[in-house]
């Protein structure tokens, strides 16, 4: 069911490349990331040590969504292993089932270890309905813990969602 509504909503959202398409946009793409950090710093203060202990992380600083029914996410991101810019990520989502409205968030993923770090480096990572995403709120960040090597937090920047929907997530990496 969730390779059947990742496809389906592939046609969805963005299918553009990984990579930022110029120079200028990748220093946009970056300074995006870095308010990012900032802002999940900034909702909750203990996030920053998994910034700081995480051998890695992805940061897409705004994530666009929308459902009538069958929805899809898209956004673009970077990865930083040991606080180093390494290369490039894309986010799609699908979901399917009761779901209506728009949304805009940021999403984080932490990698535990080099590990974690390569399974999503190396192909098509995926998230399913299974991974759960911790909204960022004071506090929330000295409470999770990895499972599966990565956490994941999410920030919603604005909109308006309703939905009980399932779906997940496919990444797509290029180094820098």
């Amino acid at each position: 069911m969730r390779t059947i509504t990742l496809l389906l909503v592939a046609g969805l959202v963005g299918c553009g490349s990984t990579r930022p398409d110029s120079d200028s946009d990748a220093k946009a793409l970056n300074s995006e990331c870095e308010a990012a950090i900032k802002n999940f710093k900034a909702a909750d203060s203990s996030i920053a040590k998994s910034f700081s202990d995480a051998h890695a992380y992805a940061i897409f600083p705004s994530i666009g969504k929308g459902a009538i029914g069958i929805g899809g996410a898209y956004g673009r991101g970077q990865v930083y292993e040991e606080g180093r810019h390494i290369g490039f990520t894309t986010i799609k989502q699908g979901t399917i089932g009761l779901q209506l409205g728009g949304q805009s968030f940021s999403e984080v993923i932490f990698f535990k270890d080099k590990t974690a770090l390569a399974a999503f480096t190396e192909g098509s990572y995926e998230l399913t309905a299974q991974a759960s995403a911790v909204a960022v709120k004071e506090g929330a960040g000295a409470a999770s813990e990895y499972s599966g090597g990565v956490k994941v937090f999410v920030l919603v920047k604005g909109g308006l969602m309703a939905e009980a929907a399932v779906g997940g997530q496919k990444f797509a990496y290029e180094a820098k």
